[in-house]
Order: structure tokens, then sequence, then C-alpha cells
């Protein structure tokens, strides 16, 4: 058993940890370049200033840990540290690999997250979206809400709106749209929305709401799929684009 155990400036390098539970141990200063931690327990752990280069860790439970000062680069040069055990790695790639960072802003500069209900009428007019943007070079990112929402769902959307170039939100025969909004126009001034709706509808009571945003575009009102697909470029992907860049759209 290795709870509470103290591993204050232990040589851990290349550890296999997988599994193990280090519930409340002292790793202060531990080396653990290379170590493996899977399913490693964690929980209220002491990881300040740990070496934790070529670490590998997935699954990894940190509840109440303190992840302070995670030494990320290798021996013998210059230091860097994060305080989150998670993104230790990914730091360090993003630091480092020009390709990475090529590829985060490649995702970002292209994504487009599409919103909207996957009844089968109204997901035939998200497919269709989604396939004239990839036409267009965009990364269209399409997730079916027709499920009820839960915790897990709401931060997917937000994480996926935190990397889009903009959001297209059909909020016809609104359902799980309103939670999925209320869950990221608030905090993402940066990303624009741009809502669609079919013309023969009318929005949904709470859509009001949104208005007071600026980064929430005018609802374009659609009559059919073949007239939404024709007016894209203008009404649609044009205002989000010069909103994206901080233009006005006119």
């Amino acid at each position: 058993m290795l709870t509470v155990a103290k591993l204050n400036g232990a040589k851990l390098n290349g550890a296999n940890l997988n599994g193990a539970n280090l519930f409340g141990a002292d790793l202060t200063d531990a080396c653990l370049i290379y170590a493996i931690l899977v399913n490693t327990n964690l929980t209220k752990a002491n990881l300040t200033g740990c070496y934790v280069y070529g670490l590998s860790a997935w699954d990894v439970q940190l509840e109440g840990a303190i992840q302070t000062n995670l030494v990320i680069t290798p021996p013998y040069t210059p230091i860097i540290t994060v305080d989150n055990l998670e993104v230790a790695q990914f730091i360090y790639l993003l630091l480092n690999n020009q390709k990475i960072r090529h590829i985060i802003d490649t995702i970002t500069s292209k994504v487009v997250l599409i919103l909207g209900r996957f009844t089968p009428e109204r997901k035939a007019v998200l497919d269709a979206i989604r396939d004239a943007l990839r036409k267009r070079d965009y990364l269209p990112i399409l997730l079916d809400f027709e499920k009820p929402s839960s915790r897990d769902i709401t931060e997917t959307v937000s994480t996926l709106a935190h990397m889009a170039r903009f959001v297209i939100a059909d909020i016809t025969d609104a359902k799980s749209i309103p939670q999925e909004l209320m869950a990221i126009v608030p905090s993402l001034p940066g990303v624009p929305v741009q809502p669609l709706l079919l013309s023969s509808q009318q929005e949904y009571g709470m859509f009001e709401h949104f208005r007071r945003y600026p980064w929430v575009l005018e609802t374009f009102l659609y009559d059919d799929e073949n007239r939404l697909l024709a007016a894209l470029n203008e009404k649609v992907i044009g205002p989000a684009e010069a909103k994206a860049k901080g233009k006005v759209s006119v």
C-alpha cells in the first residue's frame, strides 16, 4: 500500500504506477520522468515540484491533489513549470512542436459547431449545412442533442464551442438548444452565434434573452433547405466570419 506514503524526492523514473493507490502520498520533488500513471489514485496527494517530463497520465484521480510547480522539461534544460498534471504533456508539446501549434491554429480557424434538432426532417437540414461547410474548407462538428441534455453533454458543447470559429444554431423546433446556448453564449464573446429558423415558425420565448449579446447575430429565416443553402454564404457564413474578424456585418 502506498497510501499516505512519504515519497518526497523519490526516484521513480520509468516506474509503472498503473492502478497504484497513492491516496494522500507525499511526492514533493519526486522524479516521475517517463513514469506510467494509468488509473492511478492521486487523490489528496502532494505533487509539488515533481519532475513529469515524458510521464504518461490517463484517467488519473486528482481530487484534492496539490499540483504546484510541475516540471515539464527534461533534465539539463531551462525549467518550465505548470500546475496541472493532466495538461502537462499537452503544454510541453504545444511549446516544442510546431506541427501541434499549426494544428491548433487550424482547428480554431476552421471549426464550426452546428446545433439543432435531430428529428428526421431537421437532421436533413443540418446534414446539408455540414456538407456545404465541408466544401468551403471548414471543419463542421455536428452533435445529436435529441436525447435529454446532461451535464456531460453541456460541458462537451462548451468545450467544442471554445474551439469554434463560430456556431450555427438552428433553433427550429427548439428542444435542447436553449440549454446549450445558455451554456456557451454568455461566456464566449469571441465566438459568434448565427441562429437559423424555418420561416414558418417563431423563435422560442426565451430566445429574446440572447439578443443582448452582440455576438449573437440576427436570426436568418429560411423557407426550405434549398433556399438556405443558396443563401449560406451571404446570410450565414458571411455575417459570422465578419463578426469573428471584428468587422461590422451589414
